[in-house]
């Protein structure tokens, strides 16, 4: 995290790096001397190896035979992933080698894929010298908004259309207005109406990429009487994926700095570190794969799909209107990009949802058909990126460079029940491993396979391979047809259904409410479930913790609902349940909080493992308690397979459902609301496509400077200390504070500033605390005299937020936090200390010193004895 300079400079900040530019401040030498430690020495750097990291083989018990994985490897269970060791360092260091691609270093050893390592090259496929500039993307002259005539006109479009959302009416009526004020003027307004506005939208070249539709029906001969299902024809809407992800992401100069161009392992402090797709296992062991097939795909830039599905109603009362969209994004972008909220998940396609009579519901011969209606669409809309998944093509990428980019299918992001479509197996099994539905945390987790389901399916009948081993042979998914892809290998770990929703609140929560109906009793267990509620109720107003001001009692749960719930549910049930449920769902909580993080070391893997032993070893109170028979539960089953599914795609909250959740806003239900809702679906993609080129025009604009970029680029994480450096203080970085506006009110010398807040001592307080900032390090008391005098104006503010590095909250955004902290004169005449109140802010105020501007506090600090304030010290 930039540190903050001049007139920023906090009271936690006086020393500036001065390294290659770098602001970063700090308030003692030590932290200055661990940051140039960590951030401006790369020594350590290794140079490039290529992995050991290879799959394990199925021993499928007495099944015909033992087949080897398609990646090189045996096949065994996910549950005993070794960590992976850490390289020694090397003379070669890939800073020194300018194809070697930049990703944000910190601190640690980087070892980048060795061939396919997005090297530059010409628009027909030349490699190009290192230190090569890109050609420009345009030839258009600066100052050039075509097809708009300046920069009002486009933001104002952007505005009205994007941010406004406003109704084609209401856009007319305003221009209107507009040009009705430009009379006197003798000129007129920036577009006549809203189909003036609409037109130069979708003038806009970049980013268009036309919809098409196909009409798809039941192939089979169709005799007289037959259900109507299988006469009606499912039209299926897509565009092409190829050049979706090439304008829409490649081409797109906004990601130029969260775009990895090669795999790559990170290690640090004796472990292997995950954090986005591409520091994983998979996307480097394809690489080999890949360069192993064709070694001419040396330099080549890997890119690797992430496609996700699911359905979404946006309307239940009218007509219950669904749509299933289907979403692409590409793994080299970095987790912080993806979780964004901008347009890295792109809807590629509508699929057809079938909809029979009710007689029919349960028709399997419906029911197969709707699977494979489903695989067929996604092989058809994916056929334009099938050839380039061998031989690569050339492409223009976010940094401006040309690479020859090879595709490769990835993670899927579903929902159990789409997973169970994509994969071809039978509800309540497992569509990665091969454990059966009775007992699905037994030992036979060996992992399924492609090869393996192709030979069950050859060797037996239909009705074996539903019962005995989970396979609907029915279905024969859409992977089948590109190469490496392998749909079993490919289901992504899902933490919004699988745990925040699923464990946690389908199973923990209720499980908790039927236990003290079987402990307590009905009619005792309601009044306590009404006691947790007012627990829940009265958690304070804190950062990072939701109110709940009517306890858990509400119908319409949310992903962030469940979350919320989690940080306070705990504490809530405590003196309720014996122990042994306390511990259960704490170690599922350490779990999930483990998991929720954005980097993942082997450590934290191997504790992993350990938390689902305990969640395990725990739960059985349930069990006791008659609350349940078993535990053969899928979305609990899940947690199994974390530890492997981290090492292989890097850390689950980049490829978490809740990304195509929040994207089903965007692209369906609010254009949705949008529309007339007569044929909506065309009017859903007309919005869609305009929405993109405006981001596209947005992005242009903003690469030729002749606009400010949408997004500012994502905060850095501050590097942990060096462990072994026993200069190391505690709480070094500290944080960078933005105070509020002024408050008019208060007097601007410090002397009337006293006298106002009748607080005598604050003058002294004041110098003596400029004394330790120009000091720092000083031990001991000094004399009065010796503290400088304060006679510049002071500023008052009664807030100031602060951006600082919570060691202790990895689960966000690289551990950064930011928080408000409040001043408010109305809160002071309470006495003592009311509720979790620890201290009492009675401003903020800020004096330049020398041209320098120090922002301090006045607060009154609680000791925790008795009910009275007892003022300790201001500081």
């Amino acid at each position: 995290m930039p540190g903050p300079t001049g007139n920023e400079a906090t009271i936690f900040s006086h020393l500036r790096c001065g390294r290659n530019g770098c602001n970063r401040t700090f308030k003692s030498q030590r932290a200055k001397t661990t940051h140039i430690r960590a951030m401006h020495s790369h020594a350590n750097y290794v140079s490039h190896t290529s992995s050991d990291n290879s799959d394990d083989e199925v021993q499928p018990g007495d099944q015909p035979q033992v087949v080897p994985d398609d990646d090189g490897g045996e096949l065994d269970s996910e549950l005993d992933t070794p960590a992976s060791p850490v390289p020694a360092p090397d003379d070669n260091d890939p800073l020194d080698n300018p194809e070697v691609p930049a990703i944000g270093l910190g601190r640690g050893a980087y070892t980048f894929h060795p061939h396919l390592n997005g090297r530059k090259c010409d628009a027909e496929g030349n490699f190009l010298p290192p230190g090569s500039a890109p050609d420009p993307r345009t030839t258009t002259a600066p100052g050039n908004f075509s097809p708009f005539k300046d920069a009002t006109q486009f933001l104002l479009a952007d505005f009205l259309y994007r941010k406004a959302e406003m109704s084609a009416h209401d856009i007319s009526y305003l221009m209107e207005l507009w040009a009705f004020n430009m009379l006197k003027h003798n000129s007129f307004g920036p577009f006549s109406d809203s189909q003036q506005l609409y037109a130069a939208i979708d003038a806009i070249s970049k980013s268009d990429v036309r919809w098409q539709a196909m009409n798809v029906g039941y192939a089979a001969d169709i005799p007289d009487d037959v259900p109507d299902w299988q006469t009606r024809s499912y039209q299926v809407v897509f565009r092409d994926p190829a050049e979706c992800i090439e304008k829409a992401i490649l081409d797109n100069p906004d990601f130029a700095d969260q775009f990895d161009t090669a795999p790559y392992k990170h290690y640090a402090s004796g472990c292997h570190w995950y954090t986005n797709f591409f520091s994983g296992n998979f996307a480097w062991r394809h690489c080999d794969r890949i360069y192993a097939d064709n070694p001419a795909t040396t330099g080549a830039l890997y890119v690797l799909l992430i496609l996700g599905s699911d359905k979404t109603t946006v309307s239940v009362a009218t007509g219950h209107e669904e749509y299933h969209p289907l979403y692409v994004s590409v793994g080299n972008l970095q987790n912080v990009a993806r979780r964004a909220h901008r347009n890295t998940v792109i809807p590629i396609g509508f699929l057809a949802i079938p909809k029979p009579d009710r007689k029919d519901d349960k028709d399997p011969a419906f029911q197969t058909f709707k699977k494979q209606l489903f695989h067929q669409s996604l092989t058809t809309i994916l056929q334009s990126l099938k050839s380039a998944m061998t031989d690569p093509v050339i492409k223009r990428c976010p940094d401006g460079h040309y690479r020859r980019v090879i595709y490769d299918l990835g993670p899927y992001i579903a929902d159990y029940p789409e997973q169970v479509m994509l994969s071809g197996i039978v509800q309540t099994w497992c569509a990665r491993c091969q454990s059966i539905p009775e007992d699905l945390n037994g030992k036979n987790q060996s992992r399924r396979i492609r090869q393996w389901t192709n030979l069950l399916c050859e060797a037996h009948p239909s009705r074996v391979l539903w019962t005995e081993f989970g396979i609907d042979d029915d279905v024969v998914p859409f992977t089948q047809d590109f190469p490496r892809a392998d749909i079993h290998k490919l289901i992504a770990p899902d933490i919004l259904h699988q745990l925040i929703k699923g464990t946690f609140k389908d199973h923990l929560v209720e499980w908790v409410g039927n236990y003290l109906i079987e402990k307590q009793g009905e009619n005792r267990a309601n009044v306590i479930m009404d006691e947790i509620d007012k627990r829940i109720t009265a958690a304070p107003t804190f950062p990072g913790l939701r109110r709940f001001p009517q306890g858990r009692r509400f119908k319409q749960w949310t992903g962030d609902d469940s979350k919320a719930l989690m940080k306070v549910y705990l504490s809530a049930i405590a003196d309720f349940v014996e122990p042994q449920v306390v511990q259960c769902l704490e170690a599922f909580m350490e779990f999930c909080y483990i998991v929720c993080r954005s980097e993942i070391g082997d450590d934290n893997i191997a504790l992993l493992r350990e938390k689902v032993a305990e969640f395990h070893e725990h739960r059985e109170v349930f069990r006791r308690a008659r609350v349940r028979e078993d535990f053969s539960l899928p979305q609990q089953h899940s947690l199994c397979h974390y530890p492997y599914l981290i090492a292989e795609f890097g850390v689950p909250n980049g490829l978490c459902s809740s990304i195509t959740e929040s994207r089903h806003i965007s692209a369906i239900k609010k254009p949705w609301r949008r529309s007339n809702r007569y044929k909506a679906l065309g009017q859903m993609l007309l919005i869609n496509q305009r929405l993109d080129k405006l981001a596209a025009a947005r992005a242009d604009f903003a690469e030729r400077n002749m606009l400010p970029p949408i997004h500012a680029p994502p905060p850095t994480r501050i590097p942990d200390p060096v462990p072994d450096d026993p200069e190391r203080g505690d709480d070094e970085a500290g944080p960078e504070q933005s105070p509020c506006p002024t408050v008019l009110k208060y007097p601007r010398k410090l002397q009337d500033l006293t006298d106002k807040l009748n607080m005598p001592d604050l003058p002294l307080l004041a110098r003596q605390f400029l004394y330790f900032q120009l000091n720092p390090g000083e031990e001991g008391v000094p004399d009065e005299a010796e503290y400088p005098d304060i006679v510049g104006q002071v500023h008052v503010f009664h807030s100031a937020t602060a951006t600082f590095y919570a060691p202790s909250d990895d689960s966000g955004l690289q551990g950064m936090r930011r928080e408000i902290i409040r001043s408010t004169p109305s809160w002071h005449e309470q006495p003592g200390m009311q509720g979790m109140t620890i201290g009492r802010i009675h401003l903020f105020f800020r004096f330049k010193f020398e041209g320098t501007a120090y922002p301090c506090v006045l607060i009154d600090r609680f000791a925790c004895v008795g009910v009275a304030a007892g003022r300790i010290r201001y500081g």
